[in-house]
């Protein structure tokens, strides 16, 4: 059903390529895996066509949602669901070349988009604009984004004034347990993003994450596991607790870096 699918996307003269990610595209999904289907065009294919070509394949479909990337997220008719994501070539290879070239580190998951590169099965590269992009950023990670990473991210976790840190406690002491969900989420994508540089491993997104850190990172912070269940376990306690938890990440972190 998807090489049918993906030929009719084929013909369409807006694809330039097309790529599979996520599980999907290696060894580690089962059956109930859903498809992360990336569709790099040339401009917007018209909602209808759209609409009419999945239609054939689909029970269901919301065609055009853009709560993250543009996308039409849909459920196969054997029951799976398949995101298409559509992107410009040209945008996305920028976007690498700012965090592989120019070394740019963001708010954690920095390295996400590089990973999803690196990672995915090309299906289709009707000028193989992809295909090289791929080979050129199957490169060594750059020593100055490690250190733009983790230097960006521990200011957010401690060392900066708007700190992660002293957000979550302020947060706890006023019994606001939304912002201290809100922080605590964030803290954590700025530690993880940290973790994932100093092993010099691109950043696989956001599920499974410990599991993956253990399975792929050979540098851990000492009992990496607990410490985190145990800080989601008391985030909405005592200030006391807190503070004790996120300073025992904090520090065990700063041991496997400096």
């Amino acid at each position: 059903m998807l090489e049918k699918l993906f030929e009719e996307l084929k013909n369409l003269e807006e694809v330039e390529a097309i790529a599979l990610g996520g599980s999907r595209a290696g060894n580690n999904f089962d059956e109930k895996s859903d498809y992360d289907v990336y569709l790099y065009i040339t401009k917007m294919i018209p909602d209808t066509m759209r609409s009419k070509i999945l239609s054939t394949y689909c029970s269901k479909m919301e065609i055009g949602n853009h709560f993250w990337e543009y996308e039409d997220d849909c459920i196969l008719n054997n029951g799976i669901d398949i995101e298409i994501l559509y992107r410009n070539l040209d945008n996305f290879a920028s976007d690498i070349a700012n965090v592989v070239d120019r070394h740019i580190a963001h708010n954690g998951y920095t390295t996400c988009m590089w990973h999803n590169l690196k990672n995915s099965k090309i299906i289709f590269d009707r000028s193989g604009r992809l295909t090289m992009l791929q080979k050129k950023y199957n490169c060594p990670y750059p020593p100055e984004l490690k250190r733009n990473i983790i230097d960006q991210n521990m200011k957010l976790l401690r060392y900066g004034l708007p700190a992660f840190e002293g957000q979550i406690l302020k947060a706890v002491k006023r019994n606001d347990i939304v912002s201290v969900n809100h922080r605590v989420t964030e803290f954590l994508a700025s530690y993880f993003d940290i973790i994932f540089a100093i092993n010099e491993q691109t950043h696989p997104g956001e599920k499974r994450l410990i599991q993956l850190c253990e399975n792929n990172c050979s540098i851990l912070p000492k009992d990496f596991r607990k410490n985190i269940h145990e800080l989601l376990a008391c985030m909405f306690v005592e200030p006391m607790i807190v503070q004790h938890k996120l300073d025992k990440i904090i520090s065990e972190l700063e041991k496997v870096i400096y």
